[in-house]
């Protein structure tokens, strides 16, 4: 690939604390005592190679330098935590807050960072209506949420009008859970354990929840991404899903083919970790069209400053498909294309 081609990180992060937020929230919200959102026991500081606790902007533009990235997508740290609020005023007086943060802080680089808005999917009419005012308003290039916690499953047509509005908006959904789940899981004693479990069996739930429930048959124009989870996973899945569908097709009646076939149409967007080894595999079930790249910077399983770096040093994918990958992938996922 050229040496000048224009990198882009389809999922960074942030580093949203708590009184970033505050700044930014309305009375009374504001004056809530203790965390604003839930965390877990765990610790993922604690052996960790890299958990950087970047919250300037000009640093992160300097070590973007670093790698090479032109431009990055920004993702919560602790926001996609909204979803579990049980209070719905609450969840969309904090979705309201961190949409003006981020907004307010990509607005140091426009050019360079882009922020992606969190929603509260708790109560669907204000949902509605934050995202029409975070994408028209601040800017925002997508919508995540993250799953957990939540009392229903994505592929409801209760969720319908979320994606009607992300559709008619041109802007993705964006799946990225955090390390929690399974729902109800209980059995974990290390957080590696945790780690290792939640995120991935967590999205794959999401993943079958809109597919059975006919999200990509009723929405074909929602672009949806499946973040920071391999690719890996994606051709089991397949298999997976399609064995089932094939014996109770009743009972995903709004879908019109195989549910491999929905995943590889171009609507559904995958990210694939750096390194990982089963990258050329998904790249032949998948095709080269809709795997993206993410840096996950800075968490503390990042690869900084030699992510960009270990992609381009491959033997084992293409230079055709590494510059998909590290740009034009996350220009079609985002719209920009």
């Amino acid at each position: 690939m050229s040496e000048n081609a224009k990198i882009i990180d389809a999922d960074g992060h942030v580093r949203d604390r708590d009184a970033d937020i505050r700044a930014h929230m309305e009375d009374p919200w504001n004056k809530r005592e203790g965390s604003l959102l839930p965390s877990d026991e765990w610790d993922s500081s604690m052996f960790g190679t890299l958990g950087m606790n970047i919250t300037d902007v000009p640093t992160r533009l300097r070590d973007m330098d670093t790698e090479g990235i032109e431009m990055s997508v920004l993702f919560p740290t602790g926001a996609f935590h909204v979803n579990r609020m049980p209070e719905k005023a609450y969840a969309g007086a904090f979705a309201r807050a961190y949409n003006n943060w981020i907004s307010s802080m990509c607005s140091e680089a426009p050019e360079r960072l882009k922020g992606v808005g969190v929603a509260p999917f708790q109560d669907v009419p204000a949902a509605v209506a934050e995202i029409n005012r975070a994408v028209t308003k601040l800017g925002v290039v997508g919508i995540t949420v993250g799953t957990f916690g939540m009392k229903d499953h994505l592929g409801l047509e209760l969720f319908w009008p979320i994606y009607e509005e992300l559709e008619r908006l041109n802007v993705p959904l964006l799946i990225h859970n955090s390390r929690s789940g399974p729902a109800g899981e209980n059995r974990f004693d290390t957080f590696l354990f945790k780690h290792t479990i939640g995120r991935p069996f967590e999205t794959m739930l999401d993943c079958a929840a809109l597919m059975y429930g006919g999200v990509p048959e009723r929405f074909p124009k929602l672009r949806i991404a499946f973040l920071e989870c391999g690719v890996g996973w994606v051709p089991y899945w397949m298999d997976r899903m399609d064995e089932e569908y094939e014996h109770r097709q009743s009972e995903a009646p709004l879908l019109k083919a195989m549910p491999s076939e929905y995943m590889k149409a171009g609507s559904w967007y995958y990210a694939a970790e750096p390194e990982e080894e089963s990258l050329p595999y998904g790249i032949e079930r998948i095709g080269d069209k809709n795997i993206v790249f993410a840096s996950d910077y800075p968490h503390w399983d990042g690869i900084f400053p030699n992510v960009t770096k270990t992609i381009k040093e491959r033997t084992d994918i293409s230079d055709d498909f590494k510059a998909k990958f590290l740009g034009d992938n996350a220009k079609a996922l985002y719209g920009w294309d």
